[in-house]
This record gives C-alpha cells, sequence and structure tokens, in this order.
C-alpha cells in the first residue's frame, strides 16, 4: 500500500506524504530543549503540532529519555491531586520501559505516593528519576490546554515550575526540558478561566520561554512533498508552479496544503473532467480542488463558525477587513484579536491585522455573504438574470459591469456617502456570487487591500478576471489606479482588466468605458 496525503491524526514520513520539516526540528532542537528551555507550542488547530512531537520524540530518544503523554482523553485525572498523581506515575511508566529504562528505576517510579501529600511526593519521584538515570529526560505533553480552567492543573504547573528554579540554582533535578503543546497560551490563562472566582492573571507557567518558531509549510517543503509524490506517480505536474499555487492559497497552513493535495489525489483525479491523475495536477484541477475544500464541512471551518458566534467582536472586526477595505491596529490587549490569532483566523502583518490566508479569507466572504443572500435585492438581481452574464463557457465581465451599475444607481443612488463606502464592495460581491457559484472561485488579492482599493481575482472555467473595485479620488487618483492594474495584469499576463469606481462627486457620470492604456484593455465602470 502506497503512501498518502494525511489530514486526520499525526502524518507519519512512512506512511504519508509530507513537507520536510527538518530545518524547523533541529530549530526547537537547538534553540530551546539543548538550551534546557521550558516551553509551550500553542498553534492554530490542525496546524501540525501532534505531527511535531511526534517528529521530535523520534529525535529526542537517540540521546535523551522523552516521556511523551497527551491530556486528550485524561479528564479523570484531574478530579483530584491524588487521581492526578496516580494517572501521570501510570502513563510515565509505560513511556519509561518501552525506552528500556532500568527495571529497578522503573519500579521505584511505579511505587505508590504519599496519600495525603500526592503532588510533593509525585515531585519527589521525578528528582530520583532525573538524577539517577543515565541519560537526561524530556517531558513533552499534548493537548495541555484541555484542562488549563482546572485549579489541579495549575498545581500540577507549579509543581514543575518550582522544580525548574530549584535546578537552575543547582538545588534539584528535574526534566532538562519541558514541551506543552496546545491552543491556547498557558502564561495567559485568564482566557480559559471564565467565572469571576477562577481568573487568574498570572500563571504558573511564566518561567516558559517564548516559542517563535514558525510552523507554517514554506515553498520549498511543499515542493519537496509533491516531488516526493511525483516519483510515485509520474504525472508531469510542474512542480515549482504547484507549490507557489499551494502557498499563495493556505499561507503554508499545514492542514489546508495537505488538503488541497489529498482533494486533487482522491476527487478531483478520476472524475470526468480529470479521469487521469496529469489532467488533475495542474492549475485547472487545482482549482477544482479549491472549490471542493471551499464547499466542504470540515472540522477547521466547523470551529471557525463556533469561533464567530461566540465571539461577536472577532466576527465584527473581519467583516469590517472584509468588506469596508478598512485598515484595523493590532492591539496585543485586544481580546477578539488574541482569539483570531491564537485559531489562526487572522494575522497581524506590520502591526495591522489581516485575514490569515485566501482559503480562509473567501469562506469567510461566503460565510457573511449567505446570511444575506435570501433577503438582499442585489443578490437576487443578478439571479434573475445569471444565464446572460455566460457566452462560450466565459464571464462576460463588461455586462456584469453594465447590469451592476443599471441595478446600483436604482436602488442605492441616492444613499449616503458613507453607506455606499462601507457597502458597495459587499454589495458588488453579493451580485458577483450567484453568476460563478458552483463554477467558478474568487479571492481577494491581500496586497491591494490596504491601498485603497480591492483587487478581486475570478477563476472561471480557466480564465482569470482581475476587477479592481475602489473609492474614486479624482482623476489622477485614478490614472494610479489604471497604472496599478496594468502592473497586475502584466504579472498575471493577462491583457484586459476591469475597474469598479464609487464615486461621490454630485456631477459623476455614471456608466462603463473602455480605455486603451499601455497595449491594455480597461474596462472602467463607475457609479
Amino acid at each position: 500500500m502506497g503512501k498518502k496525503f494525511n489530514t486526520t491524526g499525526t502524518c507519519i514520513p512512512a506512511l504519508h506524504y509530507m513537507a520536510d520539516t527538518t530545518d524547523m526540528i533541529d530549530l526547537i532542537i537547538h534553540d530551546y530543549i539543548e538550551q534546557g528551555e521550558y516551553f509551550t507550542i500553542n498553534r492554530a488547530r490542525q496546524y501540525g503540532k501532534t505531527t511535531t512531537l511526534e517528529l521530535l520524540y523520534h529525535r529526542l530518544k537517540e540521546k535523551y529519555i522523552v516521556i511523551d503523554i497527551s491530556f486528550e482523553a485524561a479528564d479523570e485525572y484531574f478530579r483530584s491531586l491524588g487521581s492526578l498523581a496516580k494517572g501521570l506515575i501510570m502513563d510515565i511508566s509505560e513511556c519509561l520501559r518501552t525506552q528500556g529504562v532500568p527495571d529497578d528505576l522503573c519500579q521505584e517510579w511505579e511505587a505508590p505516593v504519599s496519600e495525603e501529600f500526592p503532588l510533593r511526593g509525585f515531585g519527589r519521584k521525578i528528582t530520583a528519576l532525573c538524577s539517577k538515570s543515565s541519560r537526561e529526560v524530556i517531558l513533552i505533553i499534548d493537548e495541555v490546554d484541555k484542562n488549563a480552567d482546572n485549579q489541579i492543573f495549575l498545581s500540577f504547573l507549579g509543581l514543575l515550575r518550582e522544580k525548574y528554579l530549584r535546578q537552575k540554582s543547582g538545588r534539584d533535578h528535574t526534566f532538562k526540558s519541558v514541551i506543552l503543546a496546545g491552543v491556547y497560551d498557558i502564561k495567559n490563562l485568564k482566557l480559559r478561566l471564565h467565572a469571576p472566582e477562577q481568573t487568574k492573571y498570572n500563571s504558573p507557567w511564566n518561567i516558559a520561554a517564548d516559542f517563535t518558531v514558525n510552523m507554517s509549510l514554506t515553498i520549498e517543503g511543499i515542493r519537496g512533498m509533491l516531488w516526493e509524490y511525483e516519483q510515485d506517480h509520474h504525472t508531469g505536474m510542474d512542480i515549482p508552479d504547484l507549490s507557489r499555487q499551494l502557498y499563495d492559497y493556505t499561507s503554508g497552513y499545514p492542514f489546508l496544503v495537505s488538503r488541497l493535495c489529498k482533494l486533487i489525489d482522491e476527487q478531483v483525479a478520476g472524475s470526468d473532467e480529470y479521469p487521469e491523475k496529469s489532467s488533475a495536477w495542474t492549475k485547472d484541477g487545482f482549482q477544482a480542488a479549491v472549490k471542493i475544500l471551499l464547499n466542504e464541512p470540515n472540522t477547521l471551518f466547523d470551529d471557525m463558525w463556533k469561533k464567530l458566534d461566540e465571539y461577536p467582536e472577532l466576527s465584527h472586526m473581519i467583516y469590517v477587513l472584509l468588506f469596508t477595505g478598512k485598515s484595523i491596529a493590532y492591539s496585543p490587549h485586544n481580546q477578539a484579536m488574541d482569539i483570531g490569532i491564537r485559531f489562526g483566523f487572522i494575522k497581524c502583518i506590520k502591526e495591522q491585522m489581516a485575514v490569515s490566508n485566501r482559503i480562509f479569507e473567501t469562506r469567510l466572504y461566503n460565510y457573511y455573504l449567505a446570511e444575506e443572500m435570501l433577503q438582499s435585492s442585489t443578490y437576487s438581481a443578478s439571479v434573475r438574470i445569471k444565464n446572460q452574464f455566460i457566452h462560450k463557457n466565459a464571464l462576460d465581465m463588461k455586462f456584469i459591469l453594465t447590469k451592476f451599475v443599471e441595478h446600483f444607481t436604482d436602488i442605492y443612488a441616492d444613499s449616503p456617502d458613507k453607506f455606499v463606502e462601507e457597502n458597495g464592495r459587499r454589495l458588488f460581491l453579493l451580485y458577483l456570487k450567484p453568476i460563478i457559484n458552483g463554477i467558478g472561485n474568487y479571492y481577494i488579492e491581500s496586497r491591494t487591500r490596504s491601498m485603497g482599493r480591492t483587487d478581486v481575482i475570478i477563476d472561471y472555467l480557466g480564465q482569470q478576471y482581475i476587477l479592481e473595485m475602489k473609492i474614486y479620488h479624482g482623476n489622477e487618483y485614478n490614472l494610479r489606479g489604471e497604472k496599478q492594474l496594468i502592473g497586475y495584469l502584466n504579472d498575471y499576463h493577462l491583457q484586459k482588466g476591469y475597474m469598479l469606481s464609487f464615486n461621490f462627486n454630485k456631477k459623476k457620470q455614471v456608466g462603463v468605458r473602455e480605455v486603451h492604456l499601455d497595449g491594455k484593455l480597461l474596462i472602467e465602470a463607475i457609479v
């Protein structure tokens, strides 16, 4: 049985196609573990944390005793300090025996602790193990935040902290390094402890080093994964081009990269449109996989919707980012921002907030637009005539702009400027949605969001269309926009581009016109 792309559970190099993360593992070992650091790997869900821990385990066990456990199904451990000590003794015993620790040391570890002072007894066991072992001991705990709102868990962290500080001063023996992995940063426990009487502002884990390693997949790592796949299947794919596309759409989010590859390999390939793997591993096959991903339910997107419902401020902030074009400065004390970053939905770029990647962005656009489609006159107007916009399997973008201008002028011509400025982009996307729905995809080019304009890239049956949306600020500004759009058309090797300007001048000339500039044809619409 050959290798597959994996999106569930731990990735195993012998079983799954994986990006090469050797450099990242080397960095973690050199900068953190060999330096004796205690730290937390807190990243968004399905960001490769468990796989990273597995790779670390196999590398570290060559030199250290590695205790690797998980709190995934350990709720019963946290009923009391005694049950926690017994549970950890049991789990760690299995690790010790698996790694060939001498039997006498294992038996000493397995002896029961004091029922009156179980945590103190457990601490003495750690000292005995680490002082008598011929190898230094590393502790790894996955899913550590499953019980981060439990006082018993805080007591356990307090024990690790105490022993760490005593070892630093030469008064104790304990783990050389401790790695805790989860979504939440347990140095900031107040996010998990909601009731007033439980709120904690000082975590026992304040000894932890800041973990700054970038765990996103790189283009080079993705290229290596595709190269390995190509050696097995000989599809003739353009590896550099597909690697770049995968990165451009996902920003290296491990689950999204693997999911797109898995969809191409298992659903796109073998379909009526792409019967062979050679036809699936192409630009068009990639877009087919993107379309599937944007419409399928999965745990990552389900978790996103739950968080947006749970944190209305986060939902509002993302809505503003998507539809108004306004920039939002990062604030380290904003809980909505912290949650959005923690779960990987948004990120901070040069002190400004942005949605993390194209896949998330398009899915979020669809999420917000879906809430409005049935009540939107703009959506309904497009639905009624959507078949008129398609000619010979191509979009008639000029006609789309013409009809949108007519609709917008009829319905919103007398709306206040503020309404148009904040809703113009949203209204056009509502108009576009039924036209390409089920066949084409679109995404917003993030490079232009903070430049006063929004560029929409539309993929429809193998053809791309670039539309710039902006607020009109005079002829000079408009000419700059035309030049920028031409540069963008050159990047995409296209001859025709489109502009949609929302003009608040009272004497504006509403309509659609053609402009020939620098060998390009620009279709410009003004409303």
